[in-house]
């Protein structure tokens, strides 16, 4: 069994599904310690279980968009977690709405959340800089490259590729610090950030609707950008920082 993560802890905000679990997952799997970011202390306390190391898994419940929440969860890592070595900002939501439709509240609910990565990672990688470097992953996205017709997404999209340029200013700035700084771009995932307007009972026919969307055939699971996170957080990438992995199903290669 791999040990590529002993000796590091990952904080991973939207920790409790998806993405940020899948990555969780690995990094203990593979000897790291973690500690899982999330709005819900209850969905949290689910994933401890799922991830079936407890000793190595702490749980931080706060909110991205409440800026006082953040301070909170920022000074807890100072305090409690000053060994932290890894960053995987995996928090989101995606809500399709037409840019007409938009209005003041929806629109601030994706500059509040990118607000919110901003200050928790610049806690970070405060830290990470003080014990000599670390590694930094953002989930980006396939829409921040292109539109796709079915999923109108302006605010989104704009969030993401908020994210994808914070992604190569950081892998310049903290380069001489010894912080990488990457991101992943993926297309449609099967995970719980679709249950905000597809009925659950739906969800499933509805992912699967766009599986010839992908060149590959099928929707991406989270396991699957799991896999190049954790590549890109370990000593495997050493010599990579300010990349956007696509990681789509062969979305942005073009089309069948």
């Amino acid at each position: 069994m791999s040990e590529r993560f002993v000796g590091h802890k990952l904080v991973v905000t939207g920790g409790s599904s998806g993405m940020g679990r899948a990555t969780a997952a690995t990094v203990v799997r593979e000897g790291g310690s973690v500690v899982l970011i999330g709005r819900s202390q209850a969905k949290l306390d689910q994933a401890v279980q799922c991830l079936g190391a407890a000793d190595r898994v702490t749980t931080l419940a706060g909110d991205l968009n409440d800026p006082a929440e953040v301070d909170t969860m920022v000074a807890t890592i100072e305090r409690e977690h000053a060994d932290t070595s890894l960053l995987v900002n995996s928090a989101g939501f995606f809500i399709p709405k037409n840019f007409l439709d938009y209005d003041v509240a929806a629109y601030d609910s994706y500059l509040d959340i990118n607000r919110g990565t901003f200050f928790l990672t610049q806690g970070v990688a405060r830290l990470m800089i003080a014990r000599g470097g670390g590694a930094i992953v953002n989930i980006g996205s396939m829409w921040a490259h292109q539109a796709l017709g079915a999923t109108p997404s302006s605010g989104y999209s704009m969030a993401k590729a908020g994210l994808h340029a914070l992604t190569h200013n950081l892998a310049i700035e903290l380069a001489p610090q010894r912080v990488r700084v990457n991101a992943v771009a993926p297309a449609v995932v099967a995970t719980p950030l679709y249950e905000g307007f597809v009925p659950s009972n739906k969800l499933e026919e509805t992912l699967h609707g766009l599986d010839g969307v992908h060149p590959l055939g099928r929707v991406g699971t989270p396991e699957d950008i799991a896999a190049a996170v954790t590549y890109l957080l370990s000593d495997d990438a050493g010599w990579v920082t300010g990349s956007i992995v696509n990681v789509d199903g062969g979305v942005m290669a073009g089309r069948n």
